[in-house]
């Protein structure tokens, strides 16, 4: 390995082209979520309208590891670029589904998960890859403030995702000759332009960055893992919804989950280039890192994925405004992402900001969990406004512990690993938490409905643009039932509390590894 040099100016660009990346892909996962019931209207796929986000979910998820192996064998760029150049192609394709209508006998809504799929290949990498990079540019002390800037991005992103997924949807239709695009195309079509610019900075402007592993791809492994985790993400995304956790379906996939693991795990300590190094493990920052990470990101989905149900089925109140009364959440997660990653580079330390992260969450999740008592909008927005405060010094800081921890030559699948237990977090967090609302809706007076129903009622009103009128009996039921999911999410959160005590504070290091590639230096004045 040769020490690699940087000027200002080469990291100013390949900041920016990074935060452009991480825009790219923070938007797509909140862009979308607004255009779905008008999709479902026009490609008549209520019965499919779950696999839209599923497919997307199963792809970004499972190629997140084998994207940061790749990046550590052959080198953060060409990774980069193939992700973007991926994301891009499933991006105009998702949009241009269902125009021609039925294709090869493939339907309009079965074109729009496909090509969501394809997206999702793509997405994997967006991510991971754009904050190895940090960690390949800066020593590990200075990227707290870069990490909370991107944190911040991805704050901006879930505010900015929805209203764009509105406008274009409500207002973006619009007619080229004798033929009409539908505006909630563009809510895909809107990718496109910033891929290309992406891809433009970091083919031209970044400099190449040096790959600090040699040696063959694990594709016995690699293939192992999606083996895993697709069937795992299946049935927890679609188990208590398409059909019963004790169905045969479930134990088929949660069955074939586990074997794969197994042998996943046996194959990945005998192979000389694991996709997933076993002995990271050993690592105590790596492990329990990821542990917290893990349950903080499942008690976030518990806390904030009902909430838009309760607040348009328990309280009345249109898909449109439930959707803003998120925001002050999203400004809460920018000021604490932002102000943590700053404290982190001025005192050098993780741990006491993680806990207090962790402790504000817990304070305002307290606070939330009784929903009866929370009648008025502005109480909510200033609670939710706490939660994400809490949540905001964990967007970034679980990452640089386990990133200063790890050696060099490993740095993408540190990275990488820290996005894929936390997004496995999320997925687990949904479950769990969808399972006890309709466990608690089923025991109530005035139950009897499951989740599924009670999602197409909220859609079926949002695609009217109308308030969902649920009966008083329901509404009660379904506010209890979410506050039933509040308190579940309490203690896994006091749960991720525990394990961040157990975190090693390490201090940061104010310079690269011996060997790592960047040396920091300033542009030389001209002669």
């Amino acid at each position: 390995m040769t020490t690699q040099t940087f000027t200002d100016a080469e990291r100013r660009l390949t900041l920016a082209a990074l935060m452009i990346v991480f825009l790219l892909s923070a938007l797509d996962q909140t862009i979308v979520s607004t255009a779905m019931p008008r999709i479902i209207a026009e490609l008549n796929g209520l019965n499919l309208y779950a696999w839209v986000t599923t497919a997307y979910l199963l792809s970004s998820t499972v190629m997140v590891p084998i994207w940061g192996k790749l990046g550590d064998i052959f080198g953060r760029k060409p990774v980069l670029i193939t992700g973007i150049s991926i994301f891009l192609a499933g991006s105009w394709l998702s949009g241009l589904s269902g125009e021609f209508g039925t294709v090869l006998g493939v339907p309009g809504m079965v074109q729009l998960i496909v090509f969501r799929a394809l997206q999702g290949i793509g997405g994997g990498a967006l991510f991971t890859t754009a904050f190895a990079i940090i960690a390949d540019l800066y020593p590990p002390r200075e990227r707290g403030k870069f990490a909370g800037i991107f944190g911040s991005v991805f704050g901006l992103a879930s505010v900015l995702g929805p209203i764009i997924g509105g406008y274009f949807t409500d207002h973006g239709t619009v007619r080229l000759g004798i033929h009409t695009v539908a505006g909630w195309r563009w809510v895909f079509y809107v990718n496109l332009p910033l891929s290309l610019l992406s891809l433009f900075m970091v083919i031209v402007k970044m400099p190449p960055l040096e790959h600090r592993r040699s040696g063959k791809i694990d594709f016995l492994g690699a293939a192992l893992l999606i083996c895993a985790f697709v069937p795992l993400l299946l049935a927890l995304s679609l188990g208590g919804h398409d059909f019963a956790w004790s169905s045969p379906q479930s134990l088929f996939l949660f069955g074939l989950a586990a074997v794969a693991l197994v042998a996943f795990v046996v194959v990945e300590t005998k192979v000389s280039n694991p996709i997933l190094p076993m002995h990271l493990f050993q690592n105590r920052v790596f492990t329990t890192a990821n542990l917290a990470g893990f349950l903080i990101s499942m008690a976030f989905m518990g806390v904030v994925m009902f909430l838009p149900l309760f607040l348009q089925l328990g309280r009345g109140v249109l898909a449109t405004v439930s959707g803003m009364t998120m925001l002050p959440l999203m400004a809460g997660l920018i000021v604490g992402s932002t102000i943590a990653g700053q404290l982190v580079t001025k005192t050098g330390k993780y741990k006491p900001f993680m806990l207090a992260g962790a402790s504000v969450l817990l304070v305002g999740v307290f606070l939330l969990h009784d929903l009866s008592r929370i009648t008025s909008l502005p109480l909510l927005c200033g609670l939710l406004a706490i939660v994400g405060l809490g949540l905001g010094p964990g967007q970034s800081l679980f990452n640089i512990a386990t990133q200063n921890a790890v050696d060099p030559r490993d740095m993408g699948v540190a990275t990488s690993s820290n996005q894929f237990f936390r997004q496995i977090g999320s997925t687990v967090g949904a479950a769990l938490a969808g399972a006890l609302l309709t466990a608690r809706l089923a025991s109530l007076p005035g139950g009897g409905l499951d989740l599924g129903a009670l999602e197409g009622m909220a859609v079926s009103a949002a695609a009217h643009g109308q308030a969902a009128h649920a009966a008083p009996v329901l509404q009660g039921a379904l506010i209890d039932a979410v506050s039933g999911v509040m308190v579940a999410a309490l203690f896994v959160i006091a749960a991720g509390l525990a394990v961040i005590l157990m975190i090693p504070a390490l201090p940061l290091k104010s310079r690269q590894p011996i060997g790592a590639p960047p040396t920091l230096v300033k542009d030389e004045p001209a002669n």
